[in-house]
């Protein structure tokens, strides 16, 4: 059986803060299967890996004996979370809710272990609570404290409306501690806040306090910015196994690093011994190869992972084209289409200045020919295979 020792190292790997940790010692001390919580809003019905930073250490509570309580907050995400956002974020549907909750259920359980997860909404205790229930919850804490939420605070200031209803989303996810009695709970920096509600909601009920452990917001695939969907800079769950596999393979050697300790299984002293060995000359390509089939394998299975792999030699390692590369045509004025525009039209870039950032770059190929004048012109009636980077491709005919 396993210390708990041991099992307070594997939990605290790829951790930003534990509150507190001598709590999680004394927890772990009990030797019984503790209940962690970790909520999701389904405002979002495709995850991607930086999501699975949470997911993963659910995981390891598993595979260490505990209860893990995956919560989809039904009820709150009708409110919408605030953090972080600069204003008032509209409801969810009843039916929006209901449809991103099967997603959720669907993607996570490529990680967690049906059998030793307890699926939870927190509409099974809040849609039985009565005005009068409320008004009693939201009589615990004041404005001044809410006010202290960075998030609350900047909008105040700034003179941005803040909805009352917006200060009862903290004050009800508190509460789901209090309801699903919580020893620990798990969340992302930008949500510490709202999981110490859990702990002060617990002691005013006269339960013992969570501990709070929250992880790091991965970054995206620029290594600046966290992965975000919005950002176009993330590696999607539900993506294929060969744009994994690219996408992986295109970051850089030091991000390389960050996402094993946040992202895979293998232990930390076998990542450490790979760090020895790149430092003593070792192929960092071939630690990324061997990560993108251990995440490929995760998501898909392992006879994707190797063909993903034989995939990427012989698309970018033999310069061969992908034999699904799709065709779309577009429709361009008489003097033809920018350039810029063409590659967004086509979906190839989010937007016209990131067409401007990859030509900078030397990232923009036309029948494998590097384009370098970012005010070049296509003209009407041709087609020719454009490339952007070293995983967008399409053929593309000026109508």
């Amino acid at each position: 059986m396993i210390s708990v020792t041991d099992a307070f190292a594997i939990i605290k790997r790829g951790t930003e803060e534990i509150l507190l940790e001598d709590g999680l010692f004394e927890k772990l001390e009990l030797n019984r299967p503790l209940k962690i919580k970790a909520g999701f809003d389904p405002t979002a019905p495709d995850l991607h890996l930086g999501h699975t930073v949470l997911i993963n250490k659910l995981r390891q509570f598993q595979d260490l004996g505990h209860e893990v309580m995956f919560l989809i907050g039904d009820f709150t995400g009708m409110i919408g979370d605030p953090t972080g956002k600069s204003e008032t974020r509209k409801p969810l549907t009843v039916e929006q809710v209901a449809e991103n909750a099967k997603t959720y259920q669907r993607q996570v359980f490529k990680i967690l272990d049906p059998e030793k997860t307890k699926v939870m909404f927190n509409s099974q205790w809040m849609k039985n609570k009565s005005a009068a229930d409320l008004i009693e919850l939201a009589a615990t804490h004041t404005v001044a404290r809410m006010l202290e939420r960075d998030d609350f605070h900047k909008r105040f200031s700034s003179g941005q409306p803040i909805a009352i209803h917006e200060f009862l989303y903290p004050l009800l996810q508190g509460y789901d501690s209090v309801a699903m009695q919580a020893d620990v709970e798990l969340g992302g920096t930008d949500q510490k806040f709202n999981l110490l509600m859990g702990r002060e909601l617990q002691k005013h009920y006269g339960q013992k306090p969570q501990v709070v452990i929250t992880m790091p917001l991965i970054e995206g695939l620029d290594g600046v910015k966290k992965m975000s969907k919005s950002l176009n800079n993330y590696i999607g769950i539900a993506e294929s196994a060969n744009d994994m596999f690219g996408k992986i393979m295109s970051i850089s050697d030091e991000l390389m690093w960050r996402y094993l300790e946040l992202l895979s299984f293998r232990p930390m002293s076998e990542l450490q011994k790979l760090r020895q060995a790149v430092a003593e000359g070792y192929n960092p390509r071939d630690v990324k190869i061997d990560f993108a089939k251990e995440i490929i394998h995760r998501f898909h299975d392992q006879a994707a992972a190797e063909t993903a792999h034989a995939d990427f030699i012989a698309r970018f390692q033999k310069n061969e084209l992908p034999d699904d590369l799709p065709a779309i045509s577009l429709m361009a004025e008489t003097k033809g289409m920018a350039i810029s525009q063409l590659l967004k039209a086509a979906n190839l870039v989010a937007s016209t200045s990131e067409a401007m950032r990859m030509i900078d770059q030397g990232a923009v190929k036309i029948d494998g020919e590097k384009v370098s004048d970012k005010t070049l012109h296509l003209l009407a009636g041709t087609t020719h295979v454009y490339q952007v980077g070293k995983r967008r491709f399409a053929k593309i005919t000026l109508e």
